[in-house]
């Protein structure tokens, strides 16, 4: 899934291409994929993009007045096309939702892969009318969001970090895998209690929450649409790399498995040694 990192360089890649060009076309190929019919998103035809916005993994196109907001959800994504292909794609069964062509011959498909069929776009006027925008906490990013906000987004959470970390109500932008890099940056059990935190913890954690996505979205910078998911990858120091060494201690990463998920750590940096257990309890093995 797309993470506050790949939006951002999203943002930039789509704000050097897209400003300035005029939207021709607009082919939703899935009706899936649309959450809102009034405006159409034919509406976008004729328009030219004025700026492109990030708010949380939020995309938005801003063009004459109207926003196309996109959550690509978690296996949607972005397709920069040079050139897009002749003739008006069909619906099937493929992974491409939606085609958006300028009047350069070059445009951007989104595609989702997988069953459930999660890619999301809105046509608005106004960001905030997106449930999902308008239910956002603050941009961990953002000049104002300091170690005293995260304390106090923090207290009275009496639940685990990770799902405090994840929660886009509480924090912005942050998902599966920024979270655990995040915690284990932070020397942190993802089933540690959020209220639980002292003022010491709050302040790792605050610097590894910052360093972690500053460091990724600087990584990002600058790359095309299409090499920002092995880009992702190639970062990730502990999520995805279940049996793989530390690179601080060289502990074998272990892994949590949930239903529609699985989180991974290493016991040595973050939970003292001891592996978590692999099932729906917060709370450390006997």
């Amino acid at each position: 899934m797309p993470e506050l990192p790949e939006v951002e360089a999203l943002k930039d890649f789509l704000s050097e291409h897209l400003v300035g060009h005029e939207m021709v076309r607009v082919l939703p190929v899935a009706i899936s994929v649309l959450k809102t019919y009034d405006p159409p998103v034919t509406a976008f035809e004729g328009r030219a993009v004025t700026a492109v916005h990030r708010y949380g993994k939020f995309l938005d196109v801003e063009a004459g007045g109207l926003h196309f907001v996109t959550h690509l959800a978690r296996a949607g994504w972005l397709q920069w096309k040079d050139r897009l292909p002749d003739g008006v794609p069909r619906p099937g069964k493929g992974p491409l939702a939606l085609r958006v062509a300028l009047e350069t011959g070059e445009g951007f498909d989104l595609t989702e892969a997988g069953t459930q069929k999660r890619l999301s776009v809105y046509v608005v006027h106004d960001p905030q009318d997106v449930p999902g925008v308008a239910r956002l906490g603050p941009d961990p990013l953002a000049a104002g969001f300091d170690e005293q906000r995260l304390a106090k987004l923090l207290e009275g959470e009496r639940r685990q970090i990770k799902g405090a970390l994840r929660d886009q109500s509480l924090i912005a932008g942050v998902g599966n895998a920024y979270s655990d890099e995040i915690l284990h940056a932070a020397k942190m059990s993802p089933f540690k209690l959020a209220a639980s935190l002292s003022p010491a913890e709050t302040g790792r954690l605050y610097e590894a929450l910052r360093s972690t996505l500053t460091e990724a979205v600087e990584r990002s910078r600058g790359l095309a649409a299409g090499r920002l998911k092995s880009e992702k990858k190639g970062g990730l120091r502990v999520h995805g790399r279940t049996g793989e060494p530390c690179p601080v201690c060289g502990d074998t990463i272990r892994e949590v498995s949930f239903s529609d998920s699985s989180l991974q750590y290493c016991p040595t940096c973050q939970t003292g040694g001891k592996p978590l257990a692999d099932r729906r309890l917060s709370r450390l093995l006997k």
